[in-house]
């Protein structure tokens, strides 16, 4: 039996955390109990800082970890595709799966205990397959002409079948309103959905609006020089189009769990009309990508007053400087200083957990649950992160 002290407790079950409190773990590591600390054992372990649950990252691209520091920041959508594009193949496969070992044991080291991760290749797999962390594989598919659909789909079900070798957790999923052509957008969301989980990259710019909206700017034409398709002109946000392109399998309603990852540009519409069809949607804040590629953020106020769940991803070492999860919740507590912190670790821990579905065993430190144990430093007088704050994993 181990009892850890700290001065907060954020438990993932309550946005208010416990002052001068305890978690009390089992020798496995499974939590008996949270509490009050009225007196402290001259041998107690004490933490000076915060304790919160393992933390989730919802959306990385850990296969893109060689990419670190050789992105230009603030260049936009296109300007970033672009480099993608110029620089993804450019590093042999071993030296990827360095970098991709490297980093699942930073984000280990540092707190996390589960990712939701996107896949366009297998170099990731057998990582996965022996770190601790639990991952859930989104087999990301591209295909902007309507012709090639019927090989896009042969092509990532065979990734599947690798995926399912190495005994991860995987499915197809689409990338993008501008990646895919509509019956690729529909086909392939109707193949994840059967999984119960579907991830999509959904309105992360303006130039991804005025695409959809009305055929104009730097997405648009930059597509157009490529001699690429580009998706129909509908007068609606790019979020309006996606859900068009789920009706399109027939189907009205969506209980499965969505994952809508960026969103800078949602308002009121999209989230009614995103609370009309799909029953378990979730939103992925990735403000620190959102900054480097084209320096804004979403009204994340509004989501979270709508009751939209929220969770927190770091995106890709070719979008950031880093993938900590500390600098993600920090930035959104100094951009946002009217959400508690203790709803911002909530998004990190337990509704990360519960979109993909461990919360019986991640994201809070209810009894019965294993989430790890990680540690924050540096927390401020008032409770608040700082800029010096880190994550460290002790359990």
């Amino acid at each position: 039996m181990r009892r850890i002290y700290a001065d907060y407790i954020y438990t993932g079950i309550s946005s208010e955390p416990i002052h001068d409190g305890y978690v009390e773990l089992d020798d496995d590591g499974t939590v008996v109990s949270t509490g009050i600390a009225d007196t402290l054992p001259e041998d107690a372990e004490k933490i000076s800082g915060a304790l919160i649950p393992g933390m989730v990252n919802a959306h990385c691209h850990i296969e893109l970890s060689s990419m670190w520091h050789k992105f230009r920041k603030g260049t936009g959508m296109a300007g970033f595709i672009d480099q993608i594009n110029e620089l993804r193949d450019t590093v042999s496969v071993a030296e990827k799966k360095r970098w991709i070992s490297e980093w699942m044991d930073i984000l280990w080291r540092r707190g996390v205990s589960a990712m939701g991760d996107i896949s366009n290749c297998d170099d990731s797999f057998e990582c996965k397959s022996q770190s601790p962390i639990y991952t859930r594989t989104f087999l990301e598919v591209f295909g902007t002409e309507p012709e090639d659909c019927g090989a896009v789909m042969d092509s990532v079900l065979e990734l599947k079948k690798v995926a399912d070798s190495y005994g991860i957790d995987a499915a197809p999923t689409p990338h993008s309103c501008y990646t895919t052509s509509p019956a690729l957008l529909t086909a392939v969301s109707d193949e994840g959905l059967k999984s119960g989980y579907l991830s999509y990259h959904s309105e992360e710019t303006q130039e991804e609006e005025d695409m959809l909206i009305s055929g104009t700017g730097a997405m648009y034409e930059n597509r157009r020089r490529a001699g690429m398709s580009v998706p129909p002109v509908t007068g609606k946000s790019s979020l309006l189009y996606f859900i068009d392109r789920l009706k399109a399998t027939g189907r009205t309603s969506f209980p499965e769990h969505i994952l809508l990852v960026h969103e800078v540009c949602m308002n009121e519409e999209g989230i009614e009309a995103v609370k009309a069809v799909m029953e378990h949607p979730y939103v992925a804040l990735c403000p620190c990508s959102n900054i480097f590629i084209h320096n804004s953020l979403p009204d994340v106020s509004l989501m979270w007053r709508s009751g939209l769940k929220l969770t927190v991803g770091t995106d890709s070492l070719s979008s950031n400087d880093d993938l900590d999860m500390m600098r993600e919740i920090f930035c959104l507590q100094e951009n946002f200083p009217e959400i508690p912190l203790g709803d911002i670790i909530m998004w990190a821990t337990a509704y990360g957990a519960e979109f993909l579905g461990k919360e019986d065993m991640l994201g809070s430190f209810a009894p019965g649950r294993r989430p790890g144990v990680v540690a924050i430093d540096h927390i401020s007088q008032d409770g608040r992160l700082t800029s010096a704050s880190r994550s460290r994993r002790i359990v």
